[in-house]
């Protein structure tokens, strides 16, 4: 930690496997595909499932760009502190800001996935009503995702031992699932692939046909594919993390890839029957397809498994967003930041942060209460702002391999490198996180205001939104925040044996 400016005040104790269950539970195979199946499906049937392999190929790039950082820089905070070393103070800040609100919104929505998996289970979780009220879907939505963001925020309180136990339990019990299911589904496979090269006249009359369709619903595998960036983010807490972080980005993404790959192309193979409406509406979808194969005892039990998922996604999502708000307040680079920065002596963990992620993610969730609408947008958006944020990382770095300013050449550890294959991966990386930027913030009634009243604000909810979070942003840094940045005197690194002066006064040790 001293090479990053920086003392060791977390818990080193993670290990391989936990940090790449870090990573692939952020990613989580059976929240995303579960949650996302019927968006994807019913917007663009099923030849939508191509966009999977699609999405994959350039959030790989990305991951290949991070691999790299993560071999050189495996600190709290990652997408913010590789912006640091790679760009401006503005545009490390923003990368850090942007994730940050994100990675808070995202828990909210990763919560509320509880609502269309367990009424499935048993209809005794449907608290609110019977679920046909106009808000008891909402509603009782609210309930289940506020209780999974309180055990949550208690898990991640209580130390990374905790957390990575119970993480590495649930990604333990969402792979053999996963591999289960596949078995199942591939056993029940009722039609050939053909299915996968016709469009059903999906798009017809549109100005840009199936295209525009499948542009959409190719954002049900965008919605997936990111997060892989938590392995690193915990680098501060893993063991060797030089080595063992890269290599867990990269195993992260590629099993998820496998894996829902195989679980998303089965799962329209072995469908009873494709025309069923059920299919392509929140309240069936993929559970709907499994419960159907399967029958009610065992596909009731992998149900289960996606709930176990749904929770240490959960736990991954916070325990990433804490660490960026650590590792920010950290650098005094957010308001309260003497508070945010504390470290619990016992437990050797962000307290006050992980309470802080939870706190905020119950906001979102009380929008939802009346204007689910809304929620939608503000959801769709924080993709978008992650998106963002992964750019303001591969455009800087690929800018200075163009100036050979990298890698560097300062006969420092490096645990991953891309070698000769670093421009042409970056460029890719770069290229790909443009195009789905501008395809997800596209303002089409089909995401953002995809039922009545239509209004215009909210099609162009997304980029109000995004634009609000930028110059709000900007704002904040440039009149507040860069005034005050510098390592705080009690996590700067010291000289063995020197402890840091406890008085207000000396708060602060500011670094170029």
């Amino acid at each position: 930690m001293d090479e990053f400016g920086y003392s060791q005040t977390l818990d080193r104790s993670i290990g391989k496997f936990a940090s790449f269950a870090a990573g692939i539970s952020y990613i989580s195979i059976l929240t995303g595909v579960f949650q996302l199946f019927y968006f994807g499906f019913g917007t663009a049937g099923p030849a939508y499932a191509w966009s999977w392999p699609m999405v994959f190929v350039g959030q790989l790039m990305i991951a290949l760009c991070f691999a790299e950082l993560a071999g050189r820089y495996p600190v709290a905070g990652s997408v913010y502190n590789w912006a640091k070393r790679l760009s401006s103070p503005t545009s490390s800040w923003m990368a850090g800001w942007l994730l940050l609100i994100s990675s808070v919104v995202s828990l909210a929505a990763v919560a509320l996935a509880l609502q269309i998996t367990l009424p499935q289970i048993w209809s005794g979780f449907q608290f609110v009503g019977n679920g046909s009220g106009p808000y008891d879907f909402a509603l009782n939505g609210v309930v289940l995702a506020g209780l999974l963001i309180t055990f949550s925020t208690l898990v991640n309180s209580f130390g990374v031992k905790l957390t990575t136990r119970i993480n590495s339990f649930g990604v333990f019990v969402e792979l053999t699932a996963a591999v289960l299911l596949v078995l199942a589904l591939a056993f029940h496979v009722v039609r050939g692939p053909s299915v996968f090269v016709h469009t059903g006249g999906i798009g017809h009359g549109q100005s840009l046909g199936y295209f525009g369709a499948f542009l959409i619903a190719a954002l049900a595998s965008g919605y997936v594919m990111y997060g892989f960036d938590t392995a690193s983010s915990l680098g501060e807490e893993t063991k060797d993390p030089k080595h063992t972080a890269p290599r867990a980005i990269i195993r992260a993404v590629t099993a998820s890839f496998l894996l829902g790959g195989l679980i998303l192309f089965l799962s329209i193979l072995a469908a009873p029957n494709l025309l069923d409406p059920k299919l392509g509406s929140a309240d069936g979808g993929l559970q709907y397809i499994v419960l159907e194969v399967l029958g009610n005892p065992f596909g009731k039990a992998f149900l289960v498994c996606v709930v176990i998922a749904i929770t240490v996604c959960c736990l991954a999502v916070q325990a990433a967003s804490a660490r960026m708000i650590f590792a920010m307040a950290r650098d005094n680079n957010l308001p309260f930041s003497r508070y945010l920065s504390k470290v619990h002596p016992k437990h050797k963990t962000p307290t006050v942060a992980s309470v802080v992620t939870g706190a905020c993610a119950m906001i979102p969730l009380i929008v939802n209460i009346g204007q689910p609408a809304i929620f939608t947008i503000v959801s769709s958006i924080a993709i978008v702002l992650i998106y963002l944020s992964y750019l303001l990382v591969t455009l800087p770095m690929l800018r200075n391999r163009l100036q050979k300013k990298w890698p560097l050449r300062d006969g420092a550890e490096v645990g991953f490198s891309l070698g000769r294959w670093g421009l042409v991966v970056n460029l890719v990386a770069v290229l790909w996180g443009v195009a789905m930027t501008v395809n997800l913030i596209w303002p089409r009634t089909a995401i953002y205001n995809p039922l009545p009243p239509f209004q215009w604000y909210w099609r162009w909810g997304g980029v109000i939104f995004v634009g609000a979070v930028v110059v709000g942003g900007l704002a904040l840094f440039r009149t507040k925040i860069r005034h005050q940045t510098g390592v705080r005197t009690e996590h700067a690194a010291r000289p063995d044996g020197v402890e840091p002066d406890p008085r207000p006064e000396l708060d602060l040790a500011q670094t170029s």
